[in-house]
């Protein structure tokens, strides 16, 4: 019988420990949610069913101010990245190779490979400077900053499109005297637009979900809405913190699965 290699599935304890990750993993996010609609403040006794502690957190202006902070960052941090990505993405792809492109590649995706904390304490030193030498305290850094490290995460589903697209429309479309701007616009950005939308949407979970980053590089007063968490987590722990929780967690998840399906799109 002929030997059909190495299958992980048939080895002995995969679906046990398969079955004990999934458990591990998403046991304390159930609880998270499933203590939100706790009546009481406890999180860890249920006391019964209500929507007590999301009205608290919609009625709670601190957690308004943080979230509408959170949003607008995610929003221009993903449009800037995305921006810089498919120009980033155009140039390692629609060229022939040349020499240093895997050290353009690698210098792209840093983000990827330091450590969050690394990058943060880097940023913060750096802002420092700036900001001893011109004196602004601004919400600009935090831009800069999420703009920064979303590139990597919507430049890769991008690249990844392009690889995957056939280059004969775009030159046809050469061939037929299109300019190269007019050909990006006819041809290749309606081919590109599903990889621009998931590159944008992971863009902006990343950016929404900060904390390490948002934490070193915010000014006081620039709470966003995870930062803020972290700060209410310090002080005392109640079921507002899971309602929020839930709700970042419900945009994550539904951004996350747009991705995929924009993702998955070959046509």
């Amino acid at each position: 019988m002929a030997d059909r290699g190495f299958d992980v599935q048939k080895q002995r304890g995969f679906t046990t420990i398969a079955l004990a990750c999934f458990v591990l993993l998403y046991t304390p996010i159930v609880l998270l949610v499933m203590y939100s609609f706790n009546v009481g403040t406890s999180i860890a006794i249920w006391e019964g069913f209500s929507w007590r502690w999301y009205v608290s957190a919609w009625e709670n202006e601190q957690v308004k101010v943080a979230a509408l902070r959170s949003l607008y960052l995610a929003v221009v941090a993903s449009f800037v990245a995305t921006s810089a990505a498919v120009l980033a993405a155009l140039a390692t792809t629609r060229r022939p190779a040349y020499r240093g492109q895997t050290v353009v590649f690698a210098i792209i995706n840093q983000p990827l490979m330091v450590p969050e904390i690394v990058t943060a304490v880097a940023l913060l030193i750096f802002f420092a400077l700036i900001k001893s030498f011109t004196g602004y305290t601004g919400g600009a850094f935090l831009f800069v900053a999420h703009s920064a490290f979303c590139i990597p995460f919507a430049y890769m589903p991008i690249r990844a499109r392009l690889q995957g697209m056939d280059l004969t429309l775009e030159q046809a479309a050469a061939d037929l005297y299109g300019t190269p701007l007019r050909v990006f616009r006819k041809v290749t950005l309606p081919l590109l637009w599903p990889g621009i939308l998931a590159g944008a949407m992971l863009a902006f979970v990343i950016s929404l979900d900060d904390v390490v980053i948002t934490e070193f590089v915010k000014a006081a007063g620039q709470d966003t809405l995870p930062t803020y968490m972290l700060g209410q987590l310090r002080r005392s722990v109640t079921p507002e913190v899971n309602a929020i929780s839930t709700v970042l967690l419900a945009i994550s998840v539904t951004m996350v699965v747009i991705y995929f399906i924009l993702s998955q799109r070959k046509n």
